[in-house]
């Protein structure tokens, strides 16, 4: 592992960076003026996932870029901070929560898309749309897996991060329904208190099993080679 990031990593997070830019700010305008939107721009962007992701790969992406500029300008020894940020940030979030919301939305949506994307929502949502929020977010986080080596914290803290992300988003679901009356997202409408308990229950277990496999296939990747110095990089 060199001290300066390569010039072909930085421009890639660069390029992704402005994707997630530019989806982040694109796809919460869609039809703002639509009556059939109302449900979706009501109670603000936070209730979905989706979007939440969206924000976080931007932010996860952003301080990659900031750690590949400084780390050429300043070297690694000058920088500890920022990468550790970042390797928290990727581990405990960004990555496990990607794949999270690729999994669950296509599982959803090959079940019954009426409960998670309904069909009148093509009329605003192109294809492009829909795989720019729900597909390629999958390759683009696998690829920043296996880019580099990231330092996973102790599973004790990443799993209680990952916990309290997962406790938060429910209470905030939670909090609107009995705000509103109506359910973020309409699968929950055809479940019982019992259900839905059991539904965020595997959902937190999947999202812990990616962390783990996520912590796997990086020291799979990166384990036999990576030297001592590199756990702080």
């Amino acid at each position: 592992m060199e001290d300066k990031t390569k010039t072909s990593t930085c421009i890639y997070h660069f390029l992704v960076l402005n994707w997630y830019i530019f989806l982040s700010y694109y796809i919460p305008n869609i039809g703002k003026d639509e009556k059939l939107l109302k449900d979706f721009h009501d109670g603000g962007h936070s209730k979905y996932l989706t979007l939440l992701n969206l924000l976080l790969q931007a932010v996860f992406f952003g301080v990659a870029c900031l750690d590949d500029v400084l780390k050429r300008i300043m070297g690694r020894k000058g920088i500890k901070f920022i990468t550790s940020f970042r390797d928290l940030l990727f581990t405990t979030m960004a990555f496990p929560i990607s794949v999270f919301v690729f999994l669950v939305f296509w599982a959803l949506f090959h079940y019954d898309r009426e409960r998670v994307y309904p069909k009148a929502l093509d009329a605003f949502f192109p294809a492009w749309v829909n795989h720019a929020m729900h597909t390629s977010i999958f390759p683009l986080s696998l690829v920043e897996a296996i880019l580099r080596p990231y330092h996973y914290p102790s599973k004790k803290l990443g799993l209680t991060l990952l916990t309290v992300f997962n406790l938060a988003y429910i209470t905030r679901i939670l909090w609107i329904y009995s705000q509103t009356g109506n359910w973020v997202y309409p699968v929950f409408a055809s479940l019982r208190p019992l259900g839905i308990f059991i539904f965020f229950l595997v959902t937190y277990i999947l999202s812990v099993s990616i962390y783990l496999l996520g912590e796997r296939l990086n020291r799979w990747k990166w384990g036999a080679t990576m030297k001592p110095w590199m756990k702080v990089k």
